[in-house]
């Protein structure tokens, strides 16, 4: 019997970890083995770690997006295929990648029909900058090309599911639902919200469904794509914190990012995402995001912690010279942690801009369902 994938697109902090954590358990209730295969331009990533601390099967594909790394893909599938014979497998790309009907579902579907039933792709649609973006407002606080990324993403999709919607109010998405309706005639519209479960019910129908999904084909210009994501500096940082007496994990956390907010506007680089995780040895943790320069930091999963050590992941997407961005997350998580009487001793730290897309393959037009 072949395995199910679900692959949930979207933007930078438009809430894909939290849907993939809610569809896991999901299919779980449903008595389904589920895999989950993470994926970003570097190592140590946030989204792995926290999908591990909640008791989920987590393979990851580093390095480059899954379409430069589709037998890395394929491979870490099997991985999980045989350690936890799932039924289900959700992947994860990173969420600055687009062209992924061409480049990993079409594959998949040409190369494995009878090893994987590939599911309705969806894209979430991120409210803090897509709304901007769609509005033609000096393109989302991103250039141009980064914006073409985001149109992208939506352009291929089989469902657009606006995500996020308890942070809005009802008129704004209201006028979300319009925008996208009006630039995206004729892909279905869902709205969800990861955090509380809100539309899941119509996310899940649709990814139960079969037929001519996932053929979206784009028409799209790699320079453009290309340039877009070069423009992100990337950040992935893991530093571990040591006091002689307890501190409060959820506090520094937050410090930390709200200082990481005000460096990232000082650099001028408008924010993807920045996100972090801390974690003590018993494995409990504490996880926070901030989305946008124009969004308050918000601690999404607080530990209530008060541990002598712990282990911190930072994952930083930001429109700015990463070896800027290193220095500056370096100096603020060095202060706040002396400021509690820690200690930060960084232990991996990797800065870069994501080089030129290459797909392993790249089909130009949708094979048969």
């Amino acid at each position: 019997m072949s395995v199910r994938f679900v692959m949930i697109g979207g933007f930078l902090g438009a809430g894909k970890t939290t849907t993939v954590g809610r569809l896991a358990r999901h299919y779980m209730a449903r008595g389904k083995r589920v895999g989950i295969v993470t994926n970003d331009q570097a190592h140590d990533l946030v989204d792995t770690n926290s999908l591990r601390a909640q008791g989920l099967t987590v393979e990851e594909v580093p390095g480059a997006c899954f379409c430069c790394r589709f037998d890395d893909l394929v491979g870490r599938v099997g991985a999980l295929e045989g350690a936890e014979r799932p039924d289900v497998i959700l992947a994860e790309p990173v969420g600055s990648c687009t062209d992924l009907v061409a480049t990993v579902i079409q594959p998949l579907k040409d190369l494995y029909a009878g090893r994987f039933a590939v599911a309705p792709y969806p894209v979430l649609f991120k409210p803090s900058h897509g709304l901007r973006i769609l509005r033609n407002q000096t393109a989302g606080g991103f250039s141009p090309k980064a914006a073409y990324i985001f149109k992208k993403q939506l352009e291929e999709a089989d469902a657009i599911v606006i995500n996020r919607i308890d942070e809005l109010d009802p008129s704004r998405v209201e006028e979300l639902a319009r925008l996208v309706g009006e630039q995206f005639p004729g892909t279905p519209v869902l709205r969800t919200s990861a955090v509380t479960g809100a539309g899941f019910d119509a996310l899940a129908e649709l990814l139960d469904q079969d037929g001519a999904f996932g053929r979206k084909v784009l028409d799209i210009d790699y320079d453009t794509y290309a340039e877009g994501e070069a423009e992100l500096g990337w950040l992935n940082a893991t530093a571990r914190l040591t006091a002689p007496a307890p501190f409060d994990l959820d506090t520094l956390l937050s410090a930390i990012l709200a200082d990481l907010a005000t460096a990232c506007r000082a650099l001028g680089g408008e924010v993807a995402h920045l996100k972090l995780i801390g974690m003590d040895d018993a494995s409990a943790f504490a996880v926070g995001n901030l989305v946008s320069s124009d969004t308050a930091p918000v601690l999404s999963l607080p530990s209530g912690l008060k541990p002598r050590a712990a282990d911190l992941i930072v994952n930083a997407r930001v429109a700015t010279d990463p070896a800027a961005l290193e220095a500056e997350v370096k100096r603020v998580v060095a202060a706040r942690a002396a400021a509690v009487g820690a200690t930060a001793e960084f232990r991996t730290s990797q800065s870069l801009r994501p080089g030129r897309p290459v797909p392993t393959h790249r089909y130009t037009k949708g094979v048969a369902p």
